[in-house]
């Protein structure tokens, strides 16, 4: 299905999103603190401290994509070297956390977002997914994690015909 972007952004509200107004009270709470998990590790992230991410990245289980790795990272022991590659060399003033989103299930829960920042290493824009879990320990770690670069779509369909 192609619809051209503009659209999308035309379809998109200001209004409080209809998931957070169904949220109970438990999953606010819950979605409040996925979201200060992230921003915590992030913080750290654009200070040059890669801690925050590998503290909250699952030991037990944990995989990875990123838009510049060509497979998946499949344990926490793999991602940790990759840390110590840019450990102390990625900084950023500041960067733009936007859109999250908090969806819930039974001890687990997917934040998505948008991630934007001028940073020592890259320009970034990214689509985030972090897949939390709530661990033995009653702790939520994120046992999946994918970013990727946010652009337009690059393949051609053929003939793509409006439907939106």
């Amino acid at each position: 299905m192609y619809v051209k972007p503009n659209k999308i952004k035309d379809m998109v509200t200001k209004e409080k999103p209809v998931y957070e107004q169904l949220y109970t009270k438990e999953e606010r709470k819950l979605a409040e603190h996925i979201i200060q998990l992230e921003k915590s590790a992030l913080d750290k992230w654009f200070r040059g401290d890669t801690s925050g991410y590998e503290q909250l990245w699952s030991r037990r289980s944990f995989t990875y994509f990123d838009a510049v790795v060509t497979e998946r990272i499949d344990d926490h022991a793999t991602i940790a070297k990759f840390l110590e590659t840019i450990e102390g060399k990625l900084y950023a003033d500041s960067y733009d956390f936007r859109s999250p989103r908090v969806q819930i299930g039974k001890d687990m829960a997917v934040l998505t977002y948008q991630l934007f920042a001028k940073t020592t290493l890259i320009d970034m824009e990214y689509n985030c997914i972090e897949v939390y879990q709530k661990e033995e320990d009653d702790n939520w770690h994120v046992i999946h994690s994918t970013w990727s670069f946010i652009q337009p779509m690059e393949k051609n369909f053929g003939k793509a015909k409006d439907i939106v």
